[in-house]
């Protein structure tokens, strides 16, 4: 057994994923949900406080390459801001890494959203205001759609889905890829709804693979 061997065979038995239990795993990230997976973090991947200015991002490489350890398949989604020059480069790094014929985006759409006064005095956005009131624009950018027709067309071609997401929008997916047969792995951040913990083999939380998957960067304006 090579290396890269015992990686595999270690990660499949620490995340309990057996490749005679979940054969031939597609793994979708819908990274606008991963991406917030450790903003409130107070430690960083080793368990190590983290110093001041600093705070714990996932980054694309060691995520490809954790994923890669068991999945036949990975396929990335996240939205585009054309008013945003990082966002392009973001886009073009997530291609390096994935493959671009694995990376899918869209453009990111702004939402208005009013503000009492009181809201207005505590917003980090930019406030803005006509004769309506005062406003913020959220930017949002769902995969939902997607992702659900990308599993769709491609349940054929595996026994298990592994999606990176804690989004209950996704229940009824798990629940068509059950009734299938399929086997259902969710690596998630925080809590998920009922809904969708019911139609899961296995429940991976975030925290417990961060090591594998995050690293440290400085806080803007720090």
């Amino acid at each position: 057994m090579d290396l890269l061997d015992f990686k595999k065979q270690h990660i499949r038995q620490t995340l309990g994923i057996p490749p005679e239990d979940f054969p031939r795993i597609i793994s979708f990230i819908d990274f606008a949900n991963v991406n917030k997976w450790f903003t409130k973090d107070m430690f960083d991947e080793n368990g190590v406080s983290l110093p001041a200015g600093k705070e714990l991002t996932v980054d694309l490489q060691k995520l490809a390459g954790f994923l890669r350890l068991f999945s036949d398949d990975v396929r990335f989604y996240y939205g585009t801001d054309p008013r945003n020059p990082g966002s392009g480069k973001f886009t073009g790094a997530a291609r390096y890494t994935f493959g671009s014929g694995r990376v899918f985006t869209k453009d990111v759409q702004r939402i208005r959203h009013d503000l009492t006064a009181e809201e207005a005095a505590r917003a980090t956005r930019a406030v803005q205001s006509d004769g309506a009131g005062s406003f913020i624009y959220i930017p949002k950018c769902n995969f939902d759609v997607e992702i659900t027709l990308d599993t769709i067309r491609l349940t054929n071609h595996y026994d298990t889905f592994c999606l990176l997401s804690g989004d209950a929008d996704f229940a009824p997916l798990l629940w068509h890829l059950k009734r299938q047969g399929k086997k259902i792995v969710l690596i998630k951040g925080g809590r998920i709804q009922a809904a969708l913990g019911k139609t899961l083999d296995v429940k991976i939380n975030a925290q417990d693979i961060k090591q594998y998957i995050a690293v440290k960067k400085q806080k803007p304006g720090s």
